[in-house]
């Protein structure tokens, strides 16, 4: 009933720059944090970068000044800019919101099914 679909994955050489996108559809009611976690094969997953409603930013240490996260609420959509690509950033990156689904009729954690992002050196 709630669905987050990413986009925007795909091979890039290091330094270069990829843009994610994730939209979130179905039965909501209202989205509160959304954000970007990514894992890497043998790792455990880990927060990218997070935004509020009102666009409040928090990022990993790894990936500031790098990386820029943003929203658009009208469209239910959050974005994730990455320039500058490393090899140390290829991972499956995942889409995650906090959101009230009025079918549900409380507040949820969800994921989407993830895009494969690989810098090559």
């Amino acid at each position: 009933q709630v669905q987050l679909v990413e986009s925007g994955g795909g091979l890039v050489q290091t330094g270069g720059s990829l843009r994610l996108s994730c939209a979130a559809s179905g039965t909501i009611f209202s989205i509160n944090k959304m954000g970007w976690y990514r894992q890497a094969p043998g790792k455990q997953r880990e927060l990218v970068a997070g935004i509020t409603p009102g666009g409040i930013t928090n990022y990993a240490d790894s990936v500031k000044g790098r990386f820029t996260i943003s929203r658009d609420n009208a469209k239910n959509t959050v974005y994730l800019q990455m320039n500058s690509l490393k090899p140390e950033d290829t991972a499956v990156y995942y889409c995650n919101a906090d959101l009230v689904s009025w079918v549900v009729g409380r507040a949820g954690n969800y994921w989407g099914q993830g895009t494969q992002v690989t810098v090559s050196s």
